[in-house]
């Protein structure tokens, strides 16, 4: 028979909550099971239990991970009475001992079961249930009895040690869904942040928190809202701009439709006190329970378990905990440099707006410097000694006390904590602080390095990306809008970016970006008033304070205006603009050159909001991406200068506008191959000769690109020079054939069709035609039928003495005679080519149809016979006399 207190069998309850975890068959799996039951139970309310529950587990899940082997599954289950537990692992036929019979449990010293030894000395009930393939043991822990309405309590304490909050206190209620909107915003809430219910739901919570994170490492917002609970301190951006230091308790939850969302509680950081939940203290053993004595580890007793495994977070959980351990008004904590020669902050708590974050002051010398880094100090009053330690400079805070962190005897960082009174610290209070950073230490610099390797691989990645952007362009402005765009919001929260056409010019301010692109306009007319900065060509990044000057001075003129202070008191609507806009270039502004090719062309100008301040590896990287970004951009400009003086060049090949034709309508069209080419080899012209006489020429050089353009320059001026000497077609052919053969190595084939033209009074015109190895000129009557309106004849270029002839054609009114270059011909998709049936058929149907509209309609079934884009020049030129009804 089991004694009292032992179930073989479960019994019938309702289960209100459960939570699971599976643990890994290795020794760290115990530390994170207790860590486990110990933030789920006390997110269920019942810190009451957790102590035993946290023994429990950890003796049965030691028993499966480390005895057994195999891997632990922990379930959590809440019912009305209290809280079952239940551990299986996967080693059923281990000899599990039994009450009642003639065995025992063993000493207490001995490994083998304790687990359940102690099931039987702390649980209600307790029981063991076998499967073919797992073993389970379970517990349950029911909650003592105590007064309706009281979970916990603290001291009474004087009047004057309680903690300092507004007449009101506001509790913002946000609530977020699954996708990180916002769903519920309380009246609290749009007092606190200055926006109504209607302003932000739907939008992210991400649009409004500033979030303490560096990009690619550590917890992000998004990451927070996905944990269970979570506690800390972060920023939301008001509606005029000003970021406002909140401290959050997230609490995630479900409907009753299984639907998870998040429910954020905030009040000012300054009032944490309200919602703070009290610092578990694994001494706290109401009525002289059993404890674990291996958990407590002084490192968890200082952070808590579980420890945050990112960097931000860890400092974060750091500053927050010994500012509560020695009862302070602030804490903060900075980080040294590789050489240690400077410490760089990198969390702080109590301090304005995340003070001075990644700001930088030397440790032995030079202004500003960190007094005492390398060993404790305590300040008893900051006033007597000014600048001892220069973050706290302007707050208010006055007695302070410093450890350093050490690593094997190297400085690492140091701790901080100040309070607003003098005389409170005293060298007890410094051992205390110095025992805690000697226990942090090793795990802060475990953080930094595995933070560094990783902003290492991301830095190398951001750069292999950003200049294969770079390198995939040669337009200026859009490289210039890349640069700004890689910046923001990775690198800097806004970004200008300064042009330098030449040396006698000043900068001018190309492109500007802010995250926030309701921010842009006041940014960008903010940095028009103010003079650029000056192009020193020294590398790397330098302060530049003219912006957030400007911009502090505009705000306060704005404000003052709006009071009726100012010259022209008035109620002005744009003081949010203007407020806002200080806000977000109030931070360190630093400005990189942009050098190439020894030249400064440029300067990339980043910024920060607030009180905000680069980090030195942000700004090397900011420096290794301008170098990049320089030579990219020097690039896009030779190109686009080259390309000018290409495209110039190729524009005086162009015919200048075509001359009026009486009684001929006339059409051209013209399509370079090539990109960047509006000349190739193929052309065309159409000119007056003397009276009533028009010569026109359509022709194509052998290639293409700019050696077939210069043919084709020599063979356009050579034709209108020629023909208004008043030789005839033939001979116009012959003398050009010899001067382009005296070109010698840089003379081309060329296929010419020349010929002049005679309107006539009845309304027809006269073409006399020569057709020197060019495709046949195609004439259509206005009966639809097509035909070749001329025979062909040696090409130029090739031979010295040229038998050549004209032909004489008369259009008749409504006929068309069409010319065109084999691009047009010579089109191909695959085995089949366009050819001079083609386009035969398809002039075919141009009957009745414009100049203009003959010419468009060969040129779009020219572009629609292949898929691939051509790749000869193409030139069509269509005249077509009207008929007599239409003059």
């Amino acid at each position: 028979m089991a004694e009292p207190g032992v179930e073989t069998r479960t019994r019938s309850v309702v289960i209100t909550a459960r939570a699971a975890a599976s643990f890994d068959p290795v020794g760290r799996s115990v530390a994170t099971a207790r860590a486990f039951v110990r933030d789920t139970l006390q997110g269920w309310g019942y810190s009451d239990i957790v102590d035993d529950a946290v023994v429990l587990t950890s003796e049965l899940v030691t028993n499966a991970v480390v005895h057994a082997g195999t891997t632990a599954d922990v379930l959590c289950l809440r019912t009305e009475e209290g809280v079952r537990v239940e551990v299986a692992d996967r080693y059923p036929e281990r000899e599990v001992p039994l009450q009642g019979t003639s065995q025992h449990f063993g000493s207490p010293d001995r490994e083998g079961g304790r687990g359940l030894l102690l099931c039987a000395a702390l649980a209600s009930r307790w029981g063991v249930e076998y499967a073919p393939s797992t073993k389970q043991v379970w517990f349950q822990l029911d909650l003592p009895d105590r007064p309706v309405g009281i979970r916990s309590a603290g001291p009474v304490l004087p009047v004057e040690l309680l903690p300092v909050a507004d007449g009101r206190v506001r509790v913002a209620v946000v609530q977020i869904d699954r996708t990180g909107a916002i769903r519920a915003w309380n009246e609290d809430a749009a007092e606190l942040f200055g926006y109504d219910a209607e302003q932000v739901t739907g939008k992210q919570l991400t649009d409004f928190a500033a979030w303490p994170h560096t990009p690619g490492i550590a917890t992000g917002i998004a990451d927070a809202l996905q944990l269970s609970r979570w506690e800390g301190s972060y920023g939301i951006r008001s509606s005029d701009g000003r970021v406002i230091a909140v401290y959050a308790s997230h609490l995630r939850v479900r409907d009753v439709n299984g639907e998870p969302s998040t429910v954020c509680l905030l009040v000012r950081d300054a009032e944490r006190a309200v919602i703070q939940s009290p610092q578990r203290t694994p001494t706290d053993t109401p009525g002289g329970g059993l404890t674990d004595s291996r958990a407590a580890d002084p490192f968890e007793v200082f952070i808590g378990s579980p420890a945050p495994d990112d960097l931000d977070g860890l400092l974060q959980r750091t500053v927050e905990r010994a500012r509560d351990m020695l009862d302070a008004d602030s804490a903060f904590l900075l980080l040294a440099t590789d050489d240690e020669t400077e410490l760089e902050v990198r969390a702080t708590t109590g301090l304005p707006s995340a003070r001075q974050r990644f700001a930088r002051v030397p440790v032995e010398a030079g202004t500003g410097r960190y007094g005492s880094a390398r060993m404790p100090a305590v300040h008893e009053d900051l006033t007597a000694v000014p600048g001892a330690v220069p973050l706290l400079s302007g707050t208010g805070m006055r007695s302070v006390v410093t450890v350093p962190l050490k690593v094997e005897g190297r400085l690492t960082g140091s701790l901080g904590v100040a309070a607003e009174a003098a005389g409170r610290y005293s060298n007890e209070e410094a051992l205390r602080l110095q025992f805690a950073a000697d226990r942090i230490a090793l795990a802060v610099e475990s953080a930094r390095l595995g933070e560094l390797e990783r902003l290492r691989r991301g830095s190398l990645s951001f750069l292999v990306e950003a200049s294969d952007l770079l390198a995939g362009t040669l337009d200026r402005d859009q490289t210039l809008a890349l640069m700004a765009q890689m910046t923001v919001p990775t690198l800097a929260t806004w970004c200008a970016v300064y042009t330098i056409a030449d040396q006698s010019s000043e900068p001018y301010l190309s492109y500007v970006l802010h995250e926030d692109e309701e921010r842009i306009d006041g940014l960008k007319a903010l940095l028009s008033k103010i003079a650029p900065p000056d192009p020193v060509p020294t590398p790397g990044a330098r302060i530049w304070t003219a912006p957030s000057e400007a911009a502090h001075q505009s705000a306060l003129r704005t404000s003052m205006r709006s009071l009726g202070l100012g010259s022209t008191p008035q109620l002005g609507s744009g003081i949010g603009t203007t407020l806002a806009t200080a806000a977000a270039v109030g931070g360190e502004t630093v400005v990189l050159p942009l050098v190439a090719r020894n030249r400064v062309i440029g300067m990339l100008t980043l910024g920060k909001p607030t009180d905000d301040h680069f980090r030195q590896e942000i700004l090397e990287l900011a420096e290794d991406l301008s170098r990049r970004a320089a030579l990219a951009l020097d690039n896009a400009r030779l190109y686009s200068e080259r390309m000018a003086i290409s495209q110039s060049l190729q524009r005086s090949l162009l015919p200048p506008e075509l001359p009026h034709v009486p009684n001929v309508e006339v059409e051209v069209i013209y399509r370079a191959a090539g990109e960047g080419n509006e000349v190739g080899g193929d052309f065309y012209d159409l000119f007056p000769i003397r009276d009533g006489a028009y010569g026109f020429a359509i022709g194509d050089v052998c290639g293409t690109g700019p050696e077939a353009a210069a043919v084709t320059g020599l063979a356009r001026h050579a034709l209108r020079l020629l023909a208004r000497e008043g030789f005839s077609g033939p001979a116009v052919l012959e003398r050009l054939n010899a001067a382009i053969l005296d070109e010698g190595a840089r003379s081309r084939f060329l296929t010419l069709l020349y010929g002049e033209l005679w309107p006539q009074e009845d309304g027809s015109s006269i073409l006399k035609i020569v057709c020197a190895g060019h495709p046949l000129p195609l004439r259509l009557r206005q009966d639809g039928s097509v035909e070749a309106a001329a025979e062909p004849q040696p090409l130029l270029g090739v031979m010295e003495d040229l038998e050549l002839y004209e032909q004489t054609v008369t259009l008749d009114p409504g006929d068309v005679l069409l010319c065109v270059t084999d691009g047009v011909t010579e089109r191909r998709e695959g085995t089949r080519m366009l050819g001079d049936d083609g386009l035969a058929e398809v002039l075919a149907t141009c009957t009745g149809l414009t100049a203009g509209a003959v010419a468009a309609r060969i040129l779009r079934a020219v572009e629609r016979f292949a898929a691939e884009p051509a790749s000869d020049d193409m030139a069509i030129l269509a005249m077509r006399v009207p008929e007599l009804h239409a003059q």
